[in-house]
């Protein structure tokens, strides 16, 4: 299984911990679009001495033009010699209209209608035809040869979209490249609501299971002592009482029979009480929502849950300091024949 890993660095970090990460034998760096820009420290990695796969995981859409993420998605497509896909996510309500001051209406549609327009757009560059998308939000049919790039001479990059519940998962069978699965998710989500929505959006566009790359991610919490194993759980609680506080992540945790834990994590998140949000994830939703133990451990885990759908995984150490050793111990053990 190819193995990718964030590239959380700051600005300045990016081209040493790309070759830290790179030397641990890593496939492909991705971008989370948090307190830095997403593909900025991409940019800066594709210049790198090593040729390494890179994504945007993901991409805020919805407050973007199509015309500028296709603009992106080509220059990285074309300085990392074809090696970037172009991951997009639709955030929640209240960041995309009080973080990023945008519209928040019909998120599905509207992520629909972003993929199909950056497609015709890259698509109009690449086969020199006239552009002419018009959507349900969004319209594009001017395109003078100035701001035409031409023909990447690496072909079109994938364009993957960030999805959880069954109307987007299926949106992103319908229409993407691949899907990016949600990190905060278990085995029977996944398997009972995740993959029914794909086969559904597959049928209906008359598309191939082929047709999607279907790209897991998963919340790894490894150590080899106790006391790396304690920090490293730490860690993955925090975050995944942070997920489980949001609503519209609540279906994960019904799945599991856990669906009356979101309202009291969303309280206490709204008073600040991290810790306490922290000890509502016990060792069983740790071991469900995530994986934990030594690096061998936590790539069994991983092969176990999505092994048999799909050949690419995206990894995540959260709020614990993990060494490179143990991320080579991973990686190693997930790419093993």
């Amino acid at each position: 299984m190819k193995v990718d890993l964030q590239l959380g660095a700051r600005p300045e970090q990016v081209i040493a911990r790309s070759a830290e990460l790179i030397a641990c034998g890593v496939d492909g760096l991705f971008t989370f679009e948090g307190a830095h820009d997403v593909f900025l420290p991409l940019t800066l990695a594709a210049a790198g001495p090593e040729p390494v796969d890179l994504m945007t995981n993901v991409a805020i859409a919805l407050p973007r033009s199509p015309v500028h993420l296709a603009h992106a998605a080509y220059d990285l497509h074309l300085l990392s010699g074809g090696r970037f896909r172009l991951g997009l996510g639709s955030q929640t309500r209240a960041h995309i209209e009080k973080r990023y001051g945008g519209e928040w209406s019909r998120p599905a549609a509207r992520m629909r209608d972003m993929v199909l327009a950056i497609k015709a757009v890259l698509d109009s560059w690449q086969e020199s035809t006239p552009l002419r998308f018009e959507g349900e939000f969004t319209r594009h049919t001017l395109m003078p040869p100035t701001f035409d790039p031409g023909p990447n001479p690496y072909g079109l990059p994938q364009i993957c979209l960030g999805a959880l519940g069954p109307i987007m998962t299926r949106t992103a069978a319908e229409v993407a490249d691949g899907l990016l699965v949600m990190p905060f998710n278990s085995a029977r989500y996944f398997t009972q609501h995740t993959m029914p929505a794909v086969e559904e959006g597959l049928d209906r566009a008359g598309r191939d299971a082929a047709d999607l790359h279907i790209y897991p991610q998963v919340i790894v919490a490894m150590g080899r002592t106790p006391d790396e194993l304690a920090d490293a759980a730490a860690g993955a609680r925090r975050l995944l009482g942070f997920y489980g506080s949001t609503p519209a992540y609540r279906p994960v945790l019904d799945a599991e029979g856990w669906g009356e834990l979101q309202p009291e994590l969303n309280a206490l998140s709204k008073r600040g009480e991290v810790a306490a949000m922290t000890g509502l994830i016990d060792q069983t939703m740790l071991a469900t929502l995530a994986v934990h133990g030594t690096p061998e451990q936590c790539a069994a885990a991983i092969l176990e849950r999505f092994g048999a759908y799909a050949d690419r995984i995206c990894c995540y150490f959260p709020g614990y300091d993990v060494s490179d050793q143990y991320i080579k111990d991973l990686v190693t053990a997930l790419q093993a024949p």
